[in-house]
Formats: structure tokens, sequence, C-alpha cells
């Protein structure tokens, strides 16, 4: 009963932060298990294991990931603006911001490329040489941007828990 004495309203601000951290929780949480999996998948050389794994991890891209990005950024938003925090002049939110971005970018223009030919590779079934080879630079290149794009949102995820002073816009 002591819930109905308290204004709705304040319950705003706890309900924009729950999503935007069970958003968060999604999306770093697919990335880092994505990189588990991808490598335990890369390291049995079994082309039909990495076809299944990379087509799974594009899925859950699609199905985790991407959503879980709009969670945090339209939760973050409502968070922000319900607390009365100006989203571009505060350091810790301008900053993640940027980091969020960084990592957007990666994974547009260097990982989902990367995962796209690593499972095309994979599915052609072509074991010579030279098709391992191609799988092997392509798998080193997808492992190191997709480290990137997962240390710039933990990174992200530092500043918005430590909430350092930081200068923004």
């Amino acid at each position: 009963m002591v819930f109905l004495h308290h204004d709705w309203m304040s319950m705003t601000y706890p309900v924009w932060k729950l999503v935007h951290i069970v958003a968060v929780i999604a999306f770093l949480g697919n990335i880092a298990t994505g990189l588990f999996w991808a490598i335990r998948a890369h390291k049995t050389r079994d082309l039909r294991f990495i076809a299944s794994t990379f087509d799974g991890i594009i899925r859950s891209d699609r199905w985790v990931t991407l959503p879980g990005v709009a969670g945090m950024v339209i939760a973050g938003v409502g968070a922000s603006i319900d607390a009365r925090l100006p989203i571009l002049s505060t350091g810790w939110i301008f900053w993640s911001i940027v980091l969020l971005s960084i990592s957007g970018v990666i994974f547009a223009f260097r990982v989902a490329p990367l995962q796209r030919s690593l499972l095309e590779l994979a599915v052609a079934g072509d074991n010579s040489a030279l098709a391992m080879t191609s799988l092997d630079r392509d798998f080193r290149h997808w492992e190191r941007w997709g480290l990137i794009a997962l240390m710039a949102p933990l990174m992200a995820l530092v500043l918005m828990v430590l909430k350092p002073s930081l200068a923004g816009l």
C-alpha cells in the first residue's frame, strides 16, 4: 500500500534506468559470448561448426545486439531527460555515446562484413590450404575488430557507473 502513496511520475526514472541496464547486459553479454563461441569454433577447424557458429552469431546480433542498442539509447535518453541531465554537456554521458558510436561504426564496417565473409568461407566447405589461410586471416581481423567493438562499450559502462568529471560539449 505504501506504493500507492507515491507519485507515479517518480517511478519513471527507475524504470528507464532498469530498461537501460537490462539492454546493456543483453548487448555486452551477446558480444562477449559471440567472441567466446567464435574462438571456440575456430580452434576446432571444423568448417560446419564454424559456419553454424557464425550463422548463430549473425542471428543473435539481429535479435539481441541490435535491440540491445535500441534499448540502451532509448532508455538512456529517457533516463537522462527524466533526471534533467543535459546529454551532450554531461561528460560521462557524452563520452559514453562517443564510445558506443565508435563500437557501432566498427561493427557496421568491419565486424559484420567479416562475419559474413567467415560464414561464406565456412559454408563453401573448401578446406584447401588457400581457403583455410583466407579463413584464418579473416578470423584474426574479426577477432581484433570484435575485441575493439567490445572494449569501447565496456569503457562506456565504466563511465556510466563511475560518472567521472569529464568535459562534454
